[in-house]
């Protein structure tokens, strides 16, 4: 699932029975929830938790508007987060099931035609207006029409929606569908209304609060510094099972920073209240001092079921340098995580090795089973090693001897690939240019991967590789990807626990030149095409999987990226104010089930 609390937008939801039957509360995609109806609220929550206080929290980078749905600007999901309600929500510990928010029931034919959105008679806007069925077509039409071009692809299989009622609207799909996620998607859909938008221009950037139906509500803000959110004292929401024991802050302060590392000195001034270390470095050596010993500041580590992000070195593949495959294995065989690992990470990463990590639907070894028989109606237009050869895994490098042969490698794979060495330049022999790039960052984390650039560029230069790294403001970074003006760009991309439509955003041929798209690598693979759309298709369990571990397969042997590195738990230190909910379920870090103690 995407970021823009776009991971809020891919809860699932399964078909319910027959039309006549009664609408469901919850559904689930794969067996039965874990909350049946008549659920008090989630697991890993206190219910009784204290609402009370003031925090402060650190956000990086800056903002211009308010609006993180469209293109243009850079907006702040923080705040979107925390204003916008969608027809239904996830649970952190069950995350194949919808359950009810602004929608309280939700339908679905036996045939799958349509899903239909039965809203609560308690839901509101802030202004105390009631939530309706035509906001919710109004939220629909501008997400497509004027939202980020990637709406046009999550909703493209929707033929149009009926409003059956003020408080009832269907969605009906395109004949002959199988997107088995179209469901999950529109009950992610954040909910606008329609009233306050009349006469404005939902794509134009403003830094305007607009009105919001979610826990809280921006009181003040400073461009670019500071947003202030207070919680809705009347949220209409509150105490549904879904969201009791959750927002129990009557403020919440995002102070805006453009480098992570800063923000620890403000943890230490009592600036901020928490913030999530992203530097092992730093976690294991940079809070030895009084304020941690006597308990002031607290360090926890919080395990989590997440897929892992997939943080990378994307190649730009509508460069001409970077077509072959063969050109960026070799690129990756410099990249040396071993030693980054050990000197500056303390071991505390472990590397990358699938689009899917920590899913659990990972491929390995050669494929078998169902994944084979998904594979072999592609044989033709596959490379005969994907089923000859175990699915690739990123270069190791545990001594200087293995560093060197994978260097030698990689000259080997340039000479196949019609490179070799002209006064000293690795040259392609056809076209006479030396291959040479440049390797953006943004400035959140360039001071880290500073350090961990200077080898990497030492061995590429080993091989004949002139490489530069360039650390971006914000902004910047931001518009040359998203006019796709870059060579190699340091990307992160937040992947779903349940992959679904978001796949074809970041990798179907459709979205590559698609500016503002998800797919920055530029990624062009019938193959891959043919998979996502399989994918979304599936309806068992066995099969969804068995799509998921063919689509990794075909990625890894294009070596599209070089893979980087994931952490299995989120490391937070925070000032000893909270209290947070007792829970062995492993949610990662949920600030937003805390509470403050009283002093």
């Amino acid at each position: 699932m995407l970021k823009i609390t776009a991971a809020s937008i891919f809860f699932c939801i399964l078909a319910l029975a027959s039309t006549g039957q009664a609408a469901e509360k919850q559904i689930s995609l794969f067996g039965a929830p874990k909350y049946a109806a008549g659920f008090s609220h989630f697991d890993y929550v206190n219910p009784q938790a204290p609402k009370q206080g003031t925090v402060v929290f650190p956000a990086y980078g800056g903002f211009d508007n308010f609006n993180p749905y469209i293109f243009k600007g850079i907006a702040s999901p923080e705040a979107a987060a925390l204003t916008t309600d969608t027809l239904g929500v996830g649970s952190a510990d069950d995350v194949s099931t919808v359950y009810p928010l602004i929608a309280k029931e939700f339908e679905m034919p036996k045939d799958k035609s349509y899903v239909g959105f039965i809203l609560d008679e308690r839901a509101k806007f802030h202004d105390g207006s009631p939530i309706l069925a035509e906001d919710v077509a109004f939220s629909f039409d501008a997400l497509i029409q004027k939202g980020s071009p990637l709406y046009k692809i999550y909703y493209q299989d929707v033929l149009n929606y009926k409003v059956l009622s003020p408080r009832h609207i269907r969605f009906y799909f395109k004949p002959g569908s199988q997107n088995r996620e179209l469901p999950l998607i529109l009950a992610g859909l954040p909910v606008f209304s329609k009233k306050y938008w009349e006469g404005k221009d939902f794509a134009k950037p403003e830094l305007v609060p607009q009105l919001g139906n979610g826990p809280y509500k921006i009181s003040k803000f400073e461009p670019g510094k500071y947003i202030v959110l207070e919680r809705v004292k009347d949220y209409w929401a509150a105490d549904l099972p879904s969201r009791k024991g959750f927002f129990n802050f009557d403020e919440v302060r995002y102070d805006y920073y453009q480098d992570t590392t800063v923000t620890l000195q403000a943890l230490f001034s009592g600036d901020i209240d928490a913030r999530e270390e992203y530097v092992a470095k730093i976690w294991v050596s940079g809070y030895d001092n009084n304020l941690v010993k006597n308990g002031i500041v607290q360090k926890k580590e919080f395990a989590h079921n997440k897929t892992a992000n997939l943080q990378n070195f994307g190649f730009n593949l509508r460069k001409e340098k970077f077509k072959d495959a063969r050109v960026r294995e070799a690129i990756g065989l410099a990249f040396n995580f071993e030693w980054a690992n050990e000197k500056l990470f303390y071991n505390q990463y472990r590397r990358l090795n699938s689009y899917f990590t920590n899913s659990g639907m990972e491929a390995v070894d050669k494929p078998a089973g169902k994944e084979l028989q998904i594979l072999k109606k592609y044989e033709k237009q596959l490379s005969p090693e994907i089923f000859k050869e175990s699915v690739p895994v990123m270069p190791v490098n545990p001594d200087f001897k293995a560093q060197r042969e994978n260097l030698r490698r990689a000259v080997k794979l340039l000479n196949d690939a019609g490179y070799d060495f002209i006064d000293g330049k690795m040259t392609n022999l056809k076209t006479g240019e030396a291959l040479e790039f440049e390797i953006l960052s943004n400035s959140a984390n360039g001071a880290v991967f500073t350090r961990v650039m200077l080898p990497f560029l030492q061995n590429l230069k080993k091989i004949g590789i002139q490489a530069t790294f360039r650390n971006l403001e914000v902004n910047v970074f931001k518009n040359r990807l998203d006019n796709f003006d870059f060579d190699i760009a340091i990307l992160t991309f937040g992947i779903s626990q349940m992959p679904g439509n978001e796949q074809m955003e970041m990798w179907g041929s459709k979205a590559a030149y698609v500016n503002g798209s998800y797919n920055l690598l530029g990624l062009q693979n019938p193959v891959v095409d043919g998979l996502i759309s399989e994918m979304i298709t599936a309806q068992g369990k066995e099969d969804y999987q068995a799509h998921i571990k063919a689509l990794d397969r075909v990625l890894r042997f294009g070596h599209y990226m070089i893979m980087q590195w994931y952490s299995p738990v989120q490391r937070v230190a925070y000032r000893n104010k909270f209290g947070m909910a007792e829970s062995e379920i492993k949610t990662g870090f949920q600030p937003f089930t805390w509470w403050l103690k009283n002093e």
